[in-house]
């Protein structure tokens, strides 16, 4: 039986650095989204927030 070698080239010993313009990885953009997801939940919470001093009520009528 005789062995084939294998070379040195083909397995990389460590990754290589992320250029720019490399494809993102899928935990990658997951976190961006999600980050995105929370800030565009941040500003509409901040945008529905009653603007005087007391909150809103659900129905929209007066709480007796």
């Amino acid at each position: 039986m005789t062995q084939e070698a294998v070379p040195d080239e083909t397995v990389p010993a460590q990754p290589a650095a992320r250029q720019p313009g490399a494809p993102k990885g899928l935990l990658q953009q997951m976190e961006e989204l999600m980050a995105a997801l929370n800030a565009d939940l941040s500003q509409l919470d901040a945008d529905l927030q009653p603007r005087g001093g007391r909150p809103a009520s659900v129905d929209g009528g007066d709480a007796r």
